[in-house]
């Protein structure tokens, strides 16, 4: 609330139960932006900020108690417990939001809000508004003022806390241990859903019951698709398989890519373009660093993969004209990364201005850079075509340079044999 100008509003709802089919509903997710501020994870509700009111300056609006529909949903804070367990300095029933709430906005010179993300609560905001327009004879004042509160808010989450690198290297760690259960899993003949149930078990028994995305597992061909989520394909011996995926602990996300082969052993081009890979995303972590802008480490993977294709004989012309021209892209499409936090994409510019932003102790990124020839790609031999590779690590920007807490799984071709040697 320091950030925010005297006589102002701050109003951010909640996330709303979702219908996956008929009757039955999504497991429910808190916003990251309301969990961030208030830490309540109940749907139907809203928080209101309101610096210098003197009843309180963290409002809450939010269900009530009702033994009836705990019986059959569960337990509900109800205004009382939400003061007790969550630090609220008032709170109210979420049925009361329409009489209460435009009395906390009436006067105010700004309201912060994230408009456009919910248009039914966008249209209850402007309700407000002008039910207080309605009653300006009677000496009432709207706000005068609207004021997005994404970019303020999205740069307090850009940068971690300590309780927050906490969670996420405990993440990491569960996620570690699942991809290690998953090479150790692997064999021919297996589908690809069974080792993304190897995944989910050791998520689930560490405490993680959730995966932060749709796990990729992606065998043969299914790894040059960038998100594959079917995982409906049998695996084949001699094929790699291209594993995409973090869990979610205490709402904060992990993500981590591994490629490894089905059968334990890389073949020539495989272990070729694998090591360029693994090459590319060391030079792009080493990178990772305060003062360094946030292209630096992507500049530095697009330089080892153009020089490494080039060497094999994937690229011709020098390096420097081909990297102008991106003709790298062709093999390696995306970036190298992006943050990490309460969202597995998560929040904060990366340029401020025209410019890249610096790295700064407390951000977290990914590094994952990834070679993928199409199976139809005409343009080289065959021996290269169907490989998909990808490498990613979560990062933590430090004062000396960078941590990675992801650093449980194996990456070099000699750990991920020895580990799949040993089943």
């Amino acid at each position: 609330m320091a950030l925010m100008e005297p006589n102002s509003i701050a109003i951010i709802p909640s996330a709303r139960e979702q219908v996956r089919s008929r009757d039955t509903e999504y497991p429910f997710r808190q916003d990251s932006d309301f969990y961030y501020l208030s830490g309540f994870t109940e749907p139907d509700a809203v928080l209101a900020l309101i610096p210098g009111r003197r009843h309180g300056q963290f409002v809450m609006f939010c269900r009530e108690r009702d033994p009836g529909m705990e019986l059959w949903h569960g337990y509900r804070s109800g205004p009382e417990g939400v003061c007790e367990k969550h630090a609220a300095d008032d709170a109210f029933p979420i049925g009361d939001i329409d009489d209460i709430l435009p009395g906390l906005i009436e006067g105010r010179e700004r309201v912060y809000y994230s408009m456009g993300r919910s248009a039914d609560f966008d249209r209850q905001i402007m309700a407000w508004v002008n039910s207080i327009r309605s009653k300006e004879s009677s000496g009432a004042v709207h706000p005068g003022e609207f004021t997005d509160l994404d970019h303020m808010l999205h740069e307090l989450r850009l940068f971690k806390s300590a309780a927050e690198l906490r969670l996420l290297r405990r993440a990491g760690e569960i996620t570690a241990r699942a991809h290690q259960r998953a090479m150790r899993s692997c064999r021919p003949g297996l589908y690809e859903y069974q080792l993304e149930a190897e995944l989910q078990h050791e998520f689930a028994t560490s405490g993680a019951r959730h995966p932060a995305y749709p796990s990729i597992v992606g065998s043969g061909d299914n790894a040059c698709v960038m998100h594959y989520v079917e995982n409906a394909s049998k695996m084949r011996d001699g094929d790699l398989v291209l594993i995409d995926a973090g869990c979610e602990f205490e709402y904060y996300a992990a993500d981590v890519t591994r490629t490894f082969p089905v059968n334990g052993r890389f073949s020539r081009e495989q272990r070729a373009l694998y090591e360029l890979v693994l090459r590319a995303q060391l030079a792009a972590i080493a990178e990772v660093k305060p003062g360094n802008h946030w292209n630096q480490p992507h500049d530095a993977s697009v330089r080892v993969i153009t020089e490494g294709l080039v060497a094999l004989g994937l690229l011709k012309g020098k390096v420097p004209g081909l990297i102008k021209r991106e003709a790298y892209r062709t093999y390696y499409m995306h970036r190298v990364g992006h943050w990490l936090g309460l969202d597995v994409h998560d929040v904060g510019d990366y340029r401020l201005g025209e410019e890249w932003r610096l790295l700064e102790p407390g951000m977290v990124m990914t590094v994952e850079p990834g070679l993928y020839v199409a199976p139809q790609n005409s343009k080289v031999a065959k021996k290269w075509r169907g490989i998909g590779i990808r490498i990613e690590d979560d990062v933590v920007v430090t004062e000396q340079g960078c941590e990675v807490i992801s650093a449980g799984v194996p990456k070099t071709i000699e750990e991920i044999e020895a580990l799949m040697g040993a089943r």
